[in-house]
């Protein structure tokens, strides 16, 4: 049930905050220096960021530019193990841009027509560039703007608070995040030869 304007007392501050504490700590220094070998890795067979045309069986590959990301609907039961490529893919886009475009004015963005990286460096850019849309918009929210509904974006979520759905966003980020640095442990413990 939406939460009214006179029972809003907080402001984004302390939801940015959260995000923002987690994401300049914990999450963001943990992926620098990540190689185009690490983005890419599959510890087992799964979805990825490929070279369009050169999708699995079971997926289709959505996007635009050479780059693409396996993708399906509904998810496969149980689902497929992903890469760094396509976790970094799925926050870039659904995530935070995807929100941001819809919330906030951001760059219109889409699975269908993002131009997803060819390479680490270009994902991290892209990273940056869609957390940075995100979290300025989240912390321009003022009282009122956490207590009115999420909108027509949001599907059968449209009358819930945009808190409730800054909330959610920090959690899919802190999730992610998380797992998207496990990866990279997994990568840098794997046995070699």
């Amino acid at each position: 049930m939406p939460v009214s304007v006179a029972d809003m007392t907080r402001t984004a501050t302390p939801l940015s905050e959260q995000l923002t504490w987690h994401w300049q700590a914990l999450v963001r220094p943990k992926l620098e220096g990540l190689t185009d070998e690490e983005y890419f890795w599959e510890p087992a067979p799964g979805w990825n960021v490929r070279p369009a045309g050169s999708g699995v069986p079971g997926a289709q590959q959505v996007g635009a530019g050479p780059f693409r990301i396996d993708f399906a609907f509904p998810e496969p039961d149980p689902p497929p193990l992903t890469t760094i490529a396509w976790r970094l893919g799925h926050v870039i886009v659904g995530v935070f841009g995807q929100r941001a475009a819809s919330h906030f004015s951001g760059p219109r963005m889409d699975y269908d027509s993002v131009e997803y990286a060819g390479t680490a460096a270009e994902a991290l850019a892209q990273l940056d560039r869609a957390y940075a849309s995100w979290i300025e918009g989240v912390e321009a929210l003022d009282a009122v703007g956490l207590a009115r509904p999420c909108g027509p974006a949001e599907g059968p979520f449209a009358e819930y608070p945009m808190a409730d759905l800054v909330q959610h966003i920090n959690r899919e980020a802190i999730h992610h995040g998380a797992e998207i640095l496990l990866l990279r442990d997994l990568y840098r413990n794997r046995p070699l030869g």
